[in-house]
């Protein structure tokens, strides 16, 4: 991964989601809304941003609960995927589970989307299950999703 000092890792801001917003629309099938990230900061999940250059290029955010996490989004702009990003923030998040003594991770991925899923294998997480039909499909009206996990302690 790039070791630039114009790179850092912070938590989210309301001012983020402007640039957020964007990398969705460019990214997601069914984009997340604002109010969904703002109600996710209002609750105080755990949400970051990469920022490059001043630049939001990644964000990502975890629920922590009962001594389980749940990573509900992680997403790098297409221009700067395959360059160590997501693992740099999906590592971070992992790092945040551990520091509150989190067991197990959960989340949830689009059997279609095989970067993530590579990421997500590669990180250690295992397949434990499929949620049928859990995604919104614009195309095809719903797509299958797959449950991974990693165990911590």
């Amino acid at each position: 991964m790039d070791s630039s000092p114009n790179l850092q890792l912070r938590t989210m801001q309301f001012t983020d989601l402007t640039a957020i917003l964007e990398i969705e629309k460019v990214t997601q099938i069914s984009p997340w809304s604002e109010q969904i990230f703002a109600d996710c900061l209002r609750v105080g999940y755990r949400a970051w941003v990469l920022v490059l250059d001043e630049q939001v290029i990644g964000y990502g955010l975890l629920s922590v609960g009962a001594a389980e996490a749940h990573v509900l989004n992680l997403c790098i702009h297409p221009y700067y995927q395959g360059i160590g990003y997501g693992t740099c923030l999906l590592q971070h998040l992992l790092d945040i589970a551990y520091q509150e003594a989190v067991k197990t991770v959960f989340l949830e991925v689009r059997m279609s989307n095989q970067i993530a899923l590579h990421l997500y294998l590669k990180m250690g997480f295992n397949q434990i299950g499929i949620r049928k039909n859990y995604y919104l499909d614009g195309q095809h009206g719903k797509e299958h999703g797959l449950i991974l996990a990693k165990e911590l302690l």
